[in-house]
């Protein structure tokens, strides 16, 4: 388990510092400086991990601890997944190149007028349908370095638009089997077709995007957080390439429109995002080839995905599915899913997500529908305290270091804790209600 990320620190001579709660940008629109694009091109921190956590379940498959048998069965199911991910990672990057998100979040902030209330409720807006449609590790990767260089050209605090990207990252994918790898197995198990899972976490999500909204603006949107009563809005930047930016933008309405069609398997979605993806590589092959770089590529997620499903189902052979079972029981009332929906996101917090539900799921009875989304919702909505909680936020804190913005991590696990806590009773007692 790695340990919190250390606050960057202080550069040598600041400039002169902005008006209260500002964050200073000399350049409205500057990128990552060019030691920061030289790191990004080599293996950091979290890329050991990664690696690690794969070496690790070969490992285990290599001594006998993990039979092969088990192994090839579990890297079988998320096969598809794999091929969703690497799919539809390469089609969000390409539409940020593409300056598709780039032009949507200016345009945010130029409707907002400078108010604070209306730029919030577009970031929450923004951010939720992202996640909703493209997954919430789209979301990390791309909305935050967008909502950082947002907060550059505004002049603005740029802490309370990166923490509306993380939480609502996490707690915004709950809707569709496509907003979360942990919804595609969960709808797996469950037989639930896209129309069939959205007509039954409708509630839970909104009650999980209301809670967060409340606290995002408690703890970090109010008035004594961001320090000042409006932004300046910044100047709409003119599109680079106008085929690629329409091109890519149609990619990914195709894809969504896919989603809404009735796409709901794991091959399926695969497919889908395949398709719309070799589009906007097409686009982009036509139009600028210098974009289509191996680091396009998302091997580190790939890469963490299937080490994780090799490590988990050794856990699980060798006490952590007793752990579960005890923790979750077998009840299928409100005490049964507010048990699995509490221990979901205090595993989550633990190790991560996604064995957390992993090895819920195997715990909970074949006949706890109820139980089974319950657990679902602890472990989307609950990892928010530990920056380890989801590989969401693990890639949102990489953007944050490369950006300089610091994050508290005492206040980032306080509120935290609180979003955990009131998020999930919130949405399982949604999920209760309309079942």
């Amino acid at each position: 388990m790695p340990s919190p990320p250390e606050p960057p620190a202080e550069p040598p001579g600041p400039p002169p510092s902005p008006p209260s709660g500002r964050s200073p940008s000399p350049s409205p629109s500057r990128p990552p400086s060019r030691s920061v694009r030289r790191a990004a091109g080599a293996l950091g921190v979290l890329d050991w991990i990664r690696i690690g956590v794969l070496a690790l379940g070969l490992l285990f498959v290599a001594t006998g601890l993990l039979p092969a048998a088990t192994a090839r069965s579990s890297v079988e199911r998320i096969a598809p997944l794999l091929l969703f991910l690497f799919s539809v990672i390469i089609l969000a990057e390409l539409t940020k190149e593409a300056g598709v998100f780039d032009a949507m979040a200016q345009r945010m902030a130029r409707v907002g007028r400078g108010d604070y209330a209306a730029l919030f409720l577009l970031c929450v807006v923004f951010a939720s349908a992202l996640t909703i449609f493209l997954n919430l590790d789209t979301t990390a990767v791309l909305l935050t370095p967008v909502m950082l260089a947002l907060a550059a050209r505004a002049r603005i605090a740029a802490l309370p638009l990166a923490m509306t990207t993380v939480w609502l990252a996490n707690t915004a994918s709950l809707l569709l089997p496509v907003s979360n790898l942990t919804n595609l197995l969960a709808a797996d198990r469950v037989a639930l077709e896209t129309p069939e899972f959205a007509a039954r976490m409708w509630a839970p999500q909104l009650a999980a995007i209301a809670v967060t909204m409340a606290l995002l603006w408690l703890f970090y949107w109010r008035r004594g957080m961001r320090g000042e009563d409006s932004y300046d809005p910044p100047e709409i930047a003119p599109v680079r390439d106008r085929v690629l930016f329409a091109t890519t933008g149609a990619a990914c309405l195709l894809f969504i429109g896919a989603i809404l069609a009735g796409v709901h398997t794991g091959v399926q979605l695969g497919i889908a995002a395949a398709a719309a993806a070799v589009v906007a590589v097409a686009a982009f092959a036509v139009r600028d080839r210098s974009a289509l770089r191996p680091g396009l590529i998302p091997w580190q997620l790939m890469v963490f995905v299937t080490g994780l499903f090799l490590v988990v189902p050794t856990l699980e052979r060798y006490g952590l599915d007793d752990v579960m079972r005890a923790l979750i029981g077998g009840d299928d009332g409100v005490a049964g899913a507010a048990r699995a929906g509490f221990a979901g996101a205090s595993l989550s917090n633990v190790l991560n997500n996604l064995p957390a539900y992993v090895a819920g799921e195997s715990a909970v009875p074949a006949a706890n529908r109820d139980q089974l989304l319950s657990l679902l919702v602890g472990t989307n909505v609950g990892p928010v305290i530990t920056p380890w909680g989801s590989l969401a936020t693990l890639l949102w804190f990489e953007w944050c270091r490369r950006w300089d913005v610091r994050v508290p991590i005492r206040k980032f696990v306080l509120t935290g804790t609180v979003l955990a806590a009131l998020g999930c009773a919130a949405s399982v007692s949604a999920l209760l209600l309309t079942a």
